[in-house]
């Protein structure tokens, strides 16, 4: 893996990055009714990556990273923190990844199985994957 790539990371890894680094900023990058109504990670901020009303990828996307990151959130100021994204099931966090690192993020991690994981046989997500599916610390609307 080289340093120009996101980092792919298990959620488990994730919550133990976000505990022992206090620099690191914590993005949930799915809808904002994703996020309210079906649960989000303990101190996740939410800067969606595609939102309604037009479902289109914000393209102030990275400046919305950048504004969490110097604006008191994260007592980190160079943008060279730890950035742990997460989404339903690590696809759009890691389309947002790469974003990131091509507009001059050093430092990316996309939680890989997202928060509810990928589909069972019967079509449920959190049920062989995921933040939930881990136990960590979640809460909902």
């Amino acid at each position: 893996m080289t340093d120009n790539a996101v980092k792919g990371i298990s959620p488990e890894a994730a919550y133990k990055l976000l505990q022992n680094n206090p620099s690191a900023v914590f993005i949930d990058v799915r809808s904002a009714m994703e996020f309210l109504f079906v649960g989000h990670p303990k101190e996740a901020i939410n800067i969606p990556w595609i939102d309604e009303p037009d479902w289109c990828v914000d393209p102030k996307f990275a400046a919305h990273i950048r504004q969490v990151m110097l604006g008191g959130v994260s007592q980190h100021h160079k943008g060279d923190a730890p950035v742990v994204l997460i989404c339903r099931s690590g696809k759009r966090s890691l389309e947002a990844g790469e974003l990131l690192l091509s507009e001059g993020f050093a430092d990316v991690y996309n939680v890989m199985e997202g928060f509810e994981g990928d589909m069972d046989e019967n079509h449920h997500r959190s049920s062989v994957g995921g933040w939930r599916f881990h136990g960590l610390l979640w809460e909902q609307c």
